[in-house]
């Protein structure tokens, strides 16, 4: 059993998660749980710092009950390291994974996210990582996270012209997106002439892999 753990508390982000995830790796048995303790986005370290305690209770759940692995469903990698120290499988943040995945497919690589808010966690993130030499930039698209929820069409209008500057101004080989909430760009990708990596799809192959 691998669990998506959702550190925010919107229902529906989680159902998407665990819809991509078994999507992506058909027959693999994909539970979500939703962390209705936290916050109901995650924008910037004040709400991670809020989602942790909750998460890290919901981490120690999925051991008990025999998780194969665990992935934290916040691109953040929110309450990753504390997380690990928990749990006896493996703990994968989707971007962590998203990184790495972004790395195979060329030398750098740009982020585009929600707010600027989150651009500071995320740079922490990659610099930790050792991925400081392939990134390009991490943008910000100006979209918050429920609106990739609520306003889906206008939210992926902004974001796709975020990935068109990316592509004109980065020199870069591949865009990873930078939000759970962004899980349906990866399909709704025809007219990105470049790969767009999601995290969720990244860490649910790693996570089959045990």
């Amino acid at each position: 059993m691998i669990v998506i753990i959702n550190p925010n508390s919107t229902v529906s982000m989680t159902d998407a998660m665990v819809q991509t995830a078994r999507k992506a790796v058909p027959g693999l048995n994909v539970v979500g749980w939703t962390s209705t303790m936290g916050p109901p986005a995650i924008q910037g370290a004040q709400d991670g710092d809020a989602a942790i305690p909750p998460l890290l209770e919901l981490v120690k759940m999925a051991d008990d009950e025999g998780a194969t692995a665990v992935i934290i469903g916040c691109f953040d990698d929110t309450g990753l390291y504390a997380a690990r120290e928990l749990a006896s499988c493996p703990v994968i943040g989707i971007g962590q994974a998203a990184y790495h995945v972004a790395s195979l497919f060329g030398h750098r690589f740009s982020v585009v996210t929600t707010l600027d808010v989150s651009v500071p966690v995320l740079a922490a993130n990659i610099s930790s990582y050792g991925l400081n030499k392939n990134l390009g930039c991490i943008r910000a698209s100006g979209v918050p996270v429920l609106a990739l929820e609520d306003d889906r069409e206008n939210a992926t209008r902004q974001v796709k012209a975020e990935i068109r500057t990316a592509l004109r101004e980065d020199d870069i080989d591949s865009i990873v997106l930078g939000c759970a909430g962004m899980v349906h760009i990866v399909d709704d990708s025809d007219d990105v002439p470049i790969k767009l990596i999601d995290g969720v799809h990244a860490a649910v192959h790693l996570a089959s892999m045990f």
